[in-house]
C-alpha cells in the first residue's frame, strides 16, 4: 500500500515542479522585456545628461541634471539641444543659426539673415565674426556664456557647424535643480 501512495503522489509533485519553472522561466521572460524597454527607452527615446562646464551658464550651471527628448525632433531657432562631437561625448549647445542662415557677429551683437539676434540668456559679449552661410543639413550653435574662451562652439573654425545627424535630441527639462526650459 505505502508504494501505492507514493507512485500516486508523485506526479502530483512533478507536475507542482513543472509549474514552478514555468512560473520562473515566465518571470524572467517578463524581466527581459521590461528591462528591453528601459534600456530602448533611455537610450533612443530619453536622454539624461549631466552638465559639465560653464559654457551654457546662466541658462545652465555645471552639474545640472537635464532630460532630453532624442525622438521625432526638428531643431529649431532657440533650442537647446545635445549633439555628439567627434570625440565621441556630448555636448550642449543653443542652436542659433538654422540651414541655409547667414550668422555675423559685429560689435558683440549676433546677426541671423542680417537682424540682431535678441538674446536676454546670455552671459558676457563675444568677439566679432565674419559672416558665414549656414550650409544645408548644418546648424550653427553657440554656448550662452559668450564670453571669449568660455564656450567651444560653432564660432571656432575646429567646431564649425554641425550637421543634423550629429544632434541627438532636445533639453527640456532640467531634473536638478528643477526647471522647465522654455526657449520659445
Amino acid at each position: 500500500m505505502e508504494s501505492n501512495l507514493y507512485e500516486m503522489n508523485e506526479p502530483a509533485v512533478i507536475k507542482e515542479k513543472k509549474e514552478k519553472d514555468i512560473t520562473n522561466i515566465g518571470s524572467w521572460i517578463v524581466f527581459a522585456v521590461i528591462l528591453a524597454v528601459v534600456f530602448f527607452t533611455f537610450r533612443f527615446v530619453i536622454g539624461i545628461t549631466v552638465v559639465s562646464g560653464n559654457s551654457m551658464s546662466p541658462s545652465l550651471e555645471d552639474g545640472d541634471f537635464l532630460v532630453s527628448s532624442n525622438i521625432f525632433y526638428t531643431p529649431e531657432a532657440n533650442d537647446i539641444i545635445i549633439f555628439h562631437n567627434e570625440n565621441g561625448f556630448d555636448v550642449i549647445k543653443r542652436v542659433i543659426g538654422l540651414p541655409n542662415d547667414t550668422v555675423e557677429i559685429k560689435n558683440g551683437v549676433v546677426l541671423i539673415n542680417g537682424n540682431p539676434l535678441n538674446e536676454d540668456y546670455i552671459a558676457g559679449a563675444p568677439n566679432d565674426m565674419a559672416k558665414i552661410t549656414v550650409s544645408e543639413d548644418s546648424y550653427f550653435l553657440m554656448g550662452d556664456n559668450r564670453t571669449p574662451g568660455e564656450s567651444l562652439d560653432s564660432r571656432s573654425p575646429d567646431v564649425g557647424t554641425i550637421a543634423r545627424d550629429a544632434i541627438r535630441g532636445e533639453v527640456f527639462v532640467s531634473v536638478y535643480p528643477f526647471d522647465l526650459l522654455s526657449t520659445k
